[in-house]
């Protein structure tokens, strides 16, 4: 990270802007403490992690080549409630009414400091046994906060990534729930382990609140990350809201998966760049602006997502002062989460001006000599009144009372102040400030939102509040900010609604959540993602016509010739573009959160038609339809023909003829004569 320390000069209603950076180290240490519940249901789960060293260190050299583990163990408080007490041999062995031998109860032990042995690791986790406690919920936070603070015990170094994975199929007793048991006396955060390794405060001190696990967590720049079975997910989901650079993951019920679960959280942790503030003076207000990928800045914003190592992303902070504090020089921090680098402010207000010191006591221009002359203005001696000091208060007038009423007939001062020489000297009051010519302005009149005026947001002037940047409102009880509408895609309020006054107003039908992040109705993953690789592939489509592409599609694109099988987190998808071609692509989210998308490099496009062979086709068919229609025709004649004989055969041979004499036949009759013949001469 850096710069690393900067100072500011700011006066009050002053802002000035600086910028950080920071940068994902490759090849950064890692410490891993794994601290696991050993209650009776997690036997099973103890079994299976007896060769977790080995198969860790085996996976983790791939991230790190400086990688120690440690482990640590817990159940719950010693003392009842928690613990079985009867029959008395409950207390030596918890397991005896269920015909088992298992260890004395107990609160936490620290078993292995951190090291880079991991047989070490195999062989003192196979010589664990678990134990049994009363009540459902387990001592887990009483082991995370001394595996926090007891730093020399555990080992954690300054220069690493420092890793607490917290195993259980249980919910966790929280602060005051010791009182069950008639433990009063809060927990001090202070570590507590004794010569044996157990953590001796467990029946004296109360389960540590969230805010505690939470201010000592990040001090020590530890990211915890839940491995939790699915019925207590929900709970711990929860719990990681309320902590920063928390991870959670669904443990399998014998933890057969807690070495994939711890290396795809270490993966998200990397992945994430989040800044928080530390010791904030309550003068100062911060605005962030984030610039992540793609030189796109998102303002509101404090975190950055779907990094890889060797990554740089910028964040613009800009100060403003409220007010002017007692103590004229402060500082704060700020700092990623999980990182031993922060950057110190120190911050300088100027409350004063320098022409103060080159005041003129006395001065001629003050009513010859009634006042000193400071910055440019009179103040007064005592007992002179006026802009110049020129009114004396011994001197009274009464026509010089008129001036001490805005109107006729109005209260001389707002009836908050006395008329001295024709001018309003204010009342003084223990609600606040009065001021103005008239007396009628104060500073303690304003509304108030929550029994703070202006909400704490704004200065109160003349009854109205002036809000603080970042606010808004008549209240001033509105924030600008968008980052607590920023949901882990990275869109605000996931692309469903709007940010208003830091919630969501969710306006897709059927989206509902903190940031609108659940949708059972709204569009699926291939429709949303549809959009990003028409305008990150093809530039083109409705997100580029907005010019929003880099802000709603932060996925990576990678052109392939086919899609891969990358298991159930990759989901496959197939839409038709304007040019009516086939896209397909693979929506894919690896395990650090980064979303990808494979896209086939070319679309499936129809051809176009072939004229040559739409011309032959087209003659061919011609052709084809006509000697169609001539061989029909002809078979048709055919046909009718042959009817027409059978016909006329069947007709012949029904008819009988008649072979007698017809008496109208008549011969034919030949006569020739002779023209020279005379007869018998």
């Amino acid at each position: 990270m850096r710069p690393q320390k900067i100072q500011l000069n700011l006066r009050p209603d002053d802002s000035q802007i600086f910028r950080v950076q920071v940068r994902q180290v490759e090849d950064y240490p890692v410490d891993i403490y794994y601290l696991m519940d050993l209650s009776n249901s997690m036997k099973d789960d103890l079994r299976n992690i007896q060769n977790l060293g080995t198969k860790l260190a085996s996976e983790m050299r791939k991230l790190t080549s400086n990688l120690r583990i440690g482990f640590g163990a817990f159940v719950d408080k010693p003392i009842s409630p928690y613990m079985y007490i009867s029959p008395p041999q409950a207390i030596t062995n918890p397991c005896y009414e269920i015909g088992e031998t298992c260890l004395p109860m107990f609160g936490y032990k620290h078993v292995l400091s951190l090291t880079d042995e991991v047989t070490r690791f195999n062989e003192e986790v196979r010589k664990q046994s678990v134990s049994r406690n009363r009540d459902a919920p387990e001592g887990g936070f009483d082991a995370i906060i001394q595996a926090t603070v007891c730093d020399e015990k555990i080992g954690w170094r300054n220069d690493a990534s420092h890793l607490l994975v917290f195993t259980t199929d249980a919910k966790t007793h929280i602060a005051l729930d010791g009182r069950l048991a008639g433990i009063v006396q809060p927990n001090d955060a202070q570590c507590h382990i004794d010569q044996d390794n157990f953590y001796s405060a467990s029946t004296t001190l109360d389960y540590p609140s969230l805010g505690l696990m939470t201010e000592k967590l990040s001090q020590k720049n530890i990211n915890l990350i839940f491995a939790v079975t699915d019925t207590v997910v929900g709970l711990y989901q929860n719990y990681s809201e309320l902590i920063p650079g928390t991870t959670v993951g669904t443990l399998s019920r014998d933890s057969s998966n807690v070495l994939q679960l711890i290396v795809d959280s270490y993966g998200k942790i990397r992945s994430k760049v989040e800044l928080e503030v530390r010791d904030l003076p309550e003068e100062l207000s911060l605005a962030f602006n984030a610039t992540c990928l793609n030189d796109e800045v998102i303002p509101g914003l404090k975190s950055c997502m779907g990094l890889k190592i060797g990554d740089t992303v910028s964040f613009s902070i800009e100060a403003k002062v409220r007010g002017c504090p007692r103590e004229w020089q402060k500082s704060f921090t700020i700092k990623p989460v999980g990182f031993k680098d922060s950057l110190t402010v120190m911050v300088n207000f100027d409350c004063d001006c320098s022409c103060e010191s080159q005041a003129e006591a006395n001065s001629s221009s003050c009513s010859r000599g009634n006042g000193t002359l400071e910055c440019g203005v009179c103040r007064c001696n005592p007992g002179r009144l006026g802009l110049h000091c020129e009114c004396s208060e011994e001197e009274y007038n009464p026509s010089q009372q008129d001036n001490c009423s805005p109107r006729p007939g109005q209260p001389l001062c707002s009836q908050r102040g006395e008329c001295t020489c024709g001018q309003c000297v204010c009342h003084s009051s223990d609600f606040g400030k009065v001021t103005g010519k008239y007396c009628e302005c104060d500073d303690f009149s304003c509304v108030r939102f929550k029994g703070q005026m202006c909400s704490g947001h704004g200065q109160c002037n003349c009854g109205d509040c002036v809000c603080d940047s970042d606010w808004t409102g008549d209240y001033c009880n509105c924030t600008t900010r968008t980052d607590t509408c920023m949901s882990t895609n990275g869109l605000v309020c996931s692309g469903h609604g709007s940010c208003i006054c830091g919630k969501c107003d969710c306006t897709q039908p059927g989206s509902y959540g903190d940031t609108c992040e659940k949708c059972p109705t709204c569009p699926d993953a291939c429709t949303i993602k549809k959009e990003c690789v028409e305008c990150k592939k093809f530039e083109r489509g409705v997100l580029v016509e907005q010019q929003s592409c880099s802000r709603m599609c932060r996925d990576e694109i990678e052109t392939v010739q086919e899609l891969g099988d990358r298991g159930k987190d990759a989901v496959n998808c197939t839409y038709k573009d304007e040019d009516d071609c086939v896209v397909r692509f693979q929506y894919y989210e690896d395990s650090s959160g980064k979303s990808i998308l494979y896209v086939i490099e070319e679309p499936d496009c129809p051809k176009g038609p072939d004229i040559l062979v739409v011309l032959l086709s087209v003659t061919g068919a011609i052709l084809l339809i006509g000697l169609t229609a001539l061989l029909i025709w002809k078979l048709l004649i055919t046909i009718h023909d042959r009817r027409e004989f059978a016909r006329f055969e069947e007709e012949k041979a029904r008819a009988k003829w008649d072979t007698g004499h017809n008496p109208l036949y008549k011969e034919a009759t030949s006569t020739f004569t002779n023209i020279t013949y005379r007869g018998n001469m």
